[in-house]
């Protein structure tokens, strides 16, 4: 990973702007298949067929559907259940779990769908579809494939008990939530679960929801098995596609107007236009259609046999422009069919961009998409992992790939300005999420006297080192591992669990804190420990308040970690980026030599980096100068004071820094921090003053 250029004053189409770029070693693990035509990740969750509740966490194209069809046969045939019965969000998703013969690669068996149970496929009404699935429950036949919204129809009208001695595969299963008045899956999920009578498969490449609010409840998620795979397992080992840009472009004026300063014409794009809605809209969304087309060329017409719009560029080329905007659904479901048409699956030059609105996100596949072009911020960080997810697929002559979200700067009128400061803010928590995602998954050890090398990790030219903090790197499994002095360690399994396949939500969830967010990019007072361990402290407590403080503090201290380590290895790999060093190993000699530069990585330094400098950094080569400041001033004059929640919080920590140091902190300190500790100590006491003021008031 290397960091941002400066932006030219004026971008050529199609220019790198400021953006995560992130290199891989393109391997070609991810598509090598073992002797039963398993890819790794597919293997990998096999090897866990047996688990009766079993989480797959994997992205888009590491075969998540193919695995579950593997495991499912095992289920049917040697694990004694009856049927199994597939739900997906939406019915294009359906065909990924077609027949297929899986026999030809090595599988013991085929995976065979009669068509009558594919009812993604099936005309008819929700009613119809529902009969069906009872009639399925009384069949012989094995395989059944339906919406979301079918299979919770099929419980209400049913009940959980008809579905006993069955496999539930729930696909996107971050459409879930917890919240059972308002998400009726999740409650159903839940009494399935309750009642202990079905297995269940959950498969997911974005295992968290953009309001923030858990997709399980704690009791029903620790019965879950998790397989995770990385983003950074499946694109280092591709065979291509080696290079990976996320970024954003703030304009002003007209989206329209600044369009080809980020549109490459040559790249096949997929184009994303403004909600209704949102600010970035004209309210016409054909208009904007017609917009895109004219900038790019000459309108020839369209093409009968696909429905795709014909452009003839200025060079002299013709482009072919997939419209999913398009509300006249003969029209529509006649582009989708083309785009879809099994026999162009493998031709580059099929189409050239699509442009689309709701469409085009959600496991739509077009291998040869090299650039998502989002005009306007989406409604929630997971919407903007499956656009991103359009452009990581491995395709032939495929060397790079990017994402840009192109967002109105703000304007003078206040509530523009803060709706443009909001979105702002959310542009820049996808990218610095999507930058976690990206890079090899950390692990943390406390570092002790009799510390050791664990075995498979290499720790780079000069090996192991008993007397400092190590950092290891396993490439098999895309893992660092880092030794941290003073790194608390989780009691239980579930936070040892979460410490170890979950941070990327505990950071989701930072990462959507408007508070944090903003104090961390715009107060220049802030000590950083006011997010590091107070916002994210009081993050981990919300998200996990049945877990002991131990526990928390444990999740805490690694989610900051990696967030931090993220930022700071990124930095130290682009003052390196002149060297002689292989491009996909950038980032990890950059943990590296942050680590070794330290000399003594230890809790307290890592919560003393505010996690958003570099980000700001990058914010501030984006954005015009005048409205950066605007934006400064409004974010400033949000200054919250002290609370009693944060208050607690400090005094837990006076007590900490009491047990270390044999003294309270002092409100004089040189050390800010330790001046913030004081005064949480001082507001508690004042306000236990206060109430006992009160209370010898009433008695009087």
């Amino acid at each position: 990973m290397t960091g941002s250029d400066n932006m030219p004053d004026k971008v050529k189409a199609g220019a790198d702007i400021p953006a995560i770029k992130v290199k891989y070693a393109a391997t070609g693990r991810t598509h090598q298949v073992d002797e039963l035509g398993m890819r790794p990740m597919q293997a990998r969750a096999y090897e866990r067929r047996g688990e009766q509740y079993l989480l797959i966490k994997s992205p888009p194209a590491s075969g998540k559907s193919r695995a579950l069809m593997f495991i499912a046969l095992d289920k049917l045939r040697h694990q004694g259940l009856k049927q199994a019965i597939i739900a997906v969000p939406e019915r294009s998703i359906g065909a990924s779990f077609n027949s297929l013969p899986l026999s030809e690669n090595g599988f013991w068996a085929d995976w065979e769908v009669n068509p009558r149970w594919n009812l993604c496929e099936a005309p008819g009404t929700d009613g119809s579809k529902v009969k069906a699935v009872g009639e399925f429950l009384n069949s012989d036949d094995e395989v059944l494939i339906c919406t979301h919204a079918t299979f919770r129809f099929a419980v209400e009208q049913f009940g959980i008990e008809v579905f006993d001695e069955r496999l539930i595969a729930i696909d996107e299963f971050h459409h879930v939530s917890a919240d059972t008045d308002a998400n009726v899956l999740g409650r159903q999920l839940s009494e399935l679960i309750a009642r202990n009578r079905v297995h269940m498969v959950a498969m997911t490449g974005s295992y968290f929801r953009g309001d923030a609010i858990p997709i399980l409840l704690p009791e029903d998620e620790e019965k879950f098995e998790t397989v995770t795979f990385t983003y950074y397992e499946q694109l280092n080992g591709y065979t291509w596609l080696k290079e990976l840009h996320i970024g954003y472009y703030f304009y002003s004026g007209r989206w329209m107007d600044e369009l080809l300063a980020v549109l490459d014409a040559d790249e096949k794009t997929i184009i994303h236009i403004p909600h209704v809605g949102s600010r970035e809209s004209t309210k016409d969304k054909y208009a904007e259609v017609d917009a895109i087309m004219n900038a790019l060329g000459e309108w020839l017409g369209v093409d009968e046999a696909t429905g795709f719009h014909r452009v003839l560029r200025p060079d002299g080329r013709v482009l072919k422009i997939a419209d999913l905007v398009e509300d006249d659904p003969a029209r529509r479901d006649h582009v989708v069919r083309a785009l879809r048409d099994p026999a162009q699956q493998d031709n580059r030059d099929h189409v050239d961009i699509i442009i689309a609105l709701g469409m085009a996100k959600e496991g739509f596949d077009w291998i040869w998409c090299e650039h998502a072009l989002t005009i306007g911020y989406r409604s929630s960080l997971t919407e903007v992992v499956q656009i991103i997810g359009r452009t990581t697929r491995d395709a032939p002559g495929k060397t790079r790939a990017r994402f840009t979200n192109l967002i109105a700067e703000p304007d003078a009128s206040q509530d523009v300005v803060t709706e443009a400061v909001n979105d702002t803010l959310k542009a820049i928590a996808a990218s610095l999420l999507m930058e976690q995602v990206l890079v090899p998954r950390f692990e943390f050890r406390p570092k002790r006297p009799d510390s050791g090398p664990e075995k498979g990790f290499d720790y780079g030219p000069g090996g192991y080192d008993p007397e400092g903090c190590n950092v290891g790197f396993n490439e098999e499994r895309g893992t660092l591992l880092v030794e941290v002095k003073g790194l608390a360690e989780p009691k239980s399994e579930e936070a040892r669990k979460i410490c170890q396949e979950d941070l990327h939500e505990v950071v989701a969830s930072f990462l959507q804190d408007r508070q944090a967010m903003q104090r961390g990019l715009f107060d220049e007072n802030l000590m950083p420990q006011e997010i590091t361990i107070e916002r994210m402290g009081k993050i981990v407590r919300d998200k996990y308040p049945h877990l002991d403080e131990e526990d928390r503090e444990a999740i805490r201290q690694r989610a900051v970690a990696a967030l931090n380590l993220v930022q700071q290895a990124k930095q130290v790999a682009a003052a390196h980026d002149g060297e002689q060093v292989e491009a996909n190993t950038a980032f990890i000699d950059g943990v590296r030599r942050f680590v070794m530069d330290v000399r003594e990585l230890d809790v307290d330094l890592i919560d003393a980096v505010n996690p958003f400098s570099e980000a700001y950094s990058i914010l501030a080569k984006a954005m015009n100068e005048e409205r950066l400041k605007r934006i400064h001033e409004i974010i400033t004059a949000k200054r919250l004071s002290m609370d009693l929640e944060e208050a607690r919080l400090l005094a837990r920590r006076a007590l900490d820094f009491k047990k270390r140091h044999g003294r309270l902190p002092e409100m004089n300190a040189a050390d800010p921090w330790e001046r913030r500790m004081a005064e949480g100590v001082a507001y508690l006491a004042r306000l236990k003053r206060e109430q006992e003021r009160q209370r010898n008031a009433e008695v009087e």
